[in-house]
């Protein structure tokens, strides 16, 4: 199984951040394409996207601001067999990759993944203070998977606060 490509330019809104490929996007070669995650729903209920996509449209979401990128690239059935050193060579090149591209926003999709790229714990949903790399805002959001325990309307009214980085001047804060 191959990783999956990035959908990365310059001048995004938004760079979603997740753990790492699931077994069906490296069959697929697409992000979030497990059936049972609930990403493409969220996007759409939180008014991000104008209507549902579908996983093999990832690349079209550039069009509306939004790449996609993991700190991990080897696809996995869970996130707990992601090892130490898959995580410390995901960190390093996933700052050079937001320090490159500069989104205004890097948004990382589950609590782990924001631990892992900032080594930080016990932090909040939403905007963080003092980001790895200055000048991106970083937004932690709830994994969009479907193990976990969060009601899908509660990870969309997470997901909501992102739209003030979508809007035209791109400058509201939390």
């Amino acid at each position: 199984m191959n990783p999956i490509p990035d959908h990365l330019d310059y001048g995004l809104s938004v760079l979603f951040v997740g753990f790492n490929p699931s077994v069906r996007s490296g069959e697929t070669g697409h992000h979030y394409a497990n059936p049972n995650n609930r990403f493409w729903t969220i996007l759409h209920e939180a008014g991000l996207t104008p209507r549902k996509y579908k996983p093999e449209e990832d690349g079209e979401l550039l069009r509306l601001g939004y790449g996609f990128t993991n700190i991990v690239d080897r696809p996995t059935k869970t996130a707990a067999e992601i090892t130490k050193d898959e995580y410390k060579a995901g960190r390093l090149r996933l700052i050079d990759k937001i320090a490159t591209y500069r989104p205004k926003v890097a948004c990382f999709v589950g609590k782990g993944v924001y631990e892992q790229y900032s080594g930080r714990k016990d932090v909040d949903w939403g905007e963080q203070p003092e980001p790895v790399v200055p000048g991106v805002v970083e937004f932690v959001a709830p994994s969009s998977s479907g193990l976990v325990r969060m009601r899908t309307g509660e990870i969309v009214d997470i997901f909501k606060r992102l739209k003030r980085y979508t809007e035209q001047d791109g400058r509201g804060r939390e």
